[in-house]
């Protein structure tokens, strides 16, 4: 397979804004946040007021995927992709070599920062590397998840009081430190935006909410706008998912933990409830953001990109984490406004989130490393191109590998050699498994190639034609 970067300068200069002065970016990104969690784009129980202002300010991608995680937190996968610009296994062997991509400067901040901007970090960072030598100002860099209790797993239990409050300050979490970090990151990216006013340099903000990822914490009157009753369930519902086992999302997956097996009714929806509210408090924060920034005299000169790490199950396919390689997991929302982007448009060709990096980078006039294996999204806003992928290519760990191509997926689990195929034109929510159907099993053999073929290009070192081998077990002390 040849994926070939793409020379996209005069495009970039196209979209610049048509004076001298180098363009502003704010990119701001959200953890756990699924593609179908956005108002704007049809989902009629959320609340995305501001959001919703981007997506009529700009234009949507609406198969913006992640590659995938090479061990349970796949956001470390996903930002170390994002801010190196290799695909998903040569950034695990990369991430041990972080120090020294720092010290070269090889960074995406750093590679801002060549360009004459002033970098600005605030939020969930969970890449080895430090941010404040990357950026020229970094403010409350957190690793990872706010700290869960014990109170908020196995819950609820249907007939049980619920020991766990989403909007009690009392377990901490989001509310350790005493202000909520959501509030923490909008009030950061304002001071940021404060001092860029001033300054002569553009400016690039990575602003990065740990929300919506659990603790789903939201202040009660966020909360209040859902009441469980109203929420639907998710489609497709089940109690378990039948292989959960052998593509390591089994009940020790901590994610997984967070409702009671098998999985009820009112446990999903009191996990989407909570979703929904953790969603719309941020979206307010980032509404806080896109105010002070029109205030401050820089938005006509601003791209703004908007997107997530990866998405979340949150109960679909009875499945509370992230790591599947279902749509509602591995999809994402993908924003982009600014200067020369057609306002309230959307294009469905394929990207991955990563492909912020180098499309950024040439909005900004720097030149994109050779070792930056994502695209720039530029020719596809200019209409040159409809999509950056010819096919997506997905995995988990050494568990599960997907390959979606126009209209179908292909879903294969290796250790139980189990594969799942679905029509995504006529299945969007991929409830109707047609891999044990023989007309379909040359569509299979073709997309299993595919898969394949992105093994090298991704550095996968998977033989797919074996059966992963079982770990052994550890002895017990005698």
């Amino acid at each position: 397979m040849k994926i070939k970067l793409l020379t996209v300068s005069l495009l970039a200069m196209m979209l610049v804004h048509a004076h001298a002065e180098k363009p502003n970016v704010l990119f701001i990104f959200a953890d756990d946040m699924a593609y179908d969690t956005i108002a704007a784009h049809g989902n009629r129980e959320i609340k995305t007021p501001n959001i919703d202002r981007l997506v009529k300010r700009g234009m949507t991608f609406t198969h913006a995927y992640n590659m995938g995680g090479y061990h349970g937190a796949v956001c470390v996968a996903s930002r170390t992709m994002l801010n190196t610009g290799v695909f998903l296994w040569h950034a695990q062997k990369i991430e041990k070599e972080l120090k020294q991509w720092q010290d070269d400067g090889k960074m995406w901040s750093q590679l801002m920062g060549k360009a004459g901007y002033d970098t600005y970090f605030t939020g969930k960072w969970h890449v080895k590397a430090d941010t404040q030598r990357i950026f020229t100002r970094a403010e409350h860099t957190r690793g990872g998840m706010p700290k869960q209790t014990k109170e908020g797993y196995n819950r609820p239990i249907d007939g049980q009081p619920d020991p766990w409050d989403p909007s009690d300050p009392k377990f901490g979490g989001f509310w350790e430190g005493g202000k909520h970090w959501s509030e923490v990151v909008g009030d950061d990216a304002l001071s940021f935006i404060d001092q860029a006013k001033g300054a002569e340099n553009p400016f690039f903000m990575y602003i990065a909410f740990n929300a919506p990822h659990d603790p789903r914490q939201a202040p009660k009157k966020y909360v209040d706008m859902y009441p469980v009753e109203n929420i639907t369930l998710p489609v497709p519902f089940l109690a378990e998912y039948p292989y959960k086992d052998s593509i390591g999302c089994g009940r020790s997956l901590r994610d997984e933990k967070l409702a009671p097996f098998p999985r009820t009714e009112n446990a999903v929806k009191v996990n989407r409830r909570e979703y929904y509210a953790i969603i719309t408090h941020m979206d307010a924060q980032i509404g806080r953001i896109l105010d002070s920034l029109e205030k401050s005299g820089k938005a006509d000169n601003t791209y703004i990109v908007f997107s997530a790490d990866h998405g979340l199950g949150c109960g679909h396919h009875a499945l509370l984490g992230k790591q599947n390689m279902y749509d509602h997991s591995i999809r994402v929302p993908w924003i982009i406004a600014g200067p020369g982007v057609p306002a309230a448009k959307s294009i469905d060709g394929a990207i991955y989130l990563q492909d912020a990096m180098p499309t950024i980078l040439e909005l900004a006039g720097a030149p994109v490393p050779d070792y930056v294996q994502f695209h720039s999204v530029l020719p596809m806003i200019k209409g040159t191109k409809k999509r950056n992928y010819d096919s997506i290519y997905g995995a988990y760990t050494m568990l599960q590998r997907q390959v979606t191509i126009d209209d179908w997926k292909l879903i294969y689990y290796p250790k139980i050699q189990r594969s799942r195929l679905y029509n995504l034109g006529k299945d969007p929510q991929e409830t109707k498994d047609l891999s044990g159907s023989p007309e379909h099993a040359k569509r299979i053999s073709r997309m299993m190639k595919v898969m394949k073929d992105w093994q090298p290009v991704t550095g996968d070192p998977l033989d797919l034609d074996k059966p992963v081998p079982a770990k052994p077990r550890k002895k017990k002390a005698a």
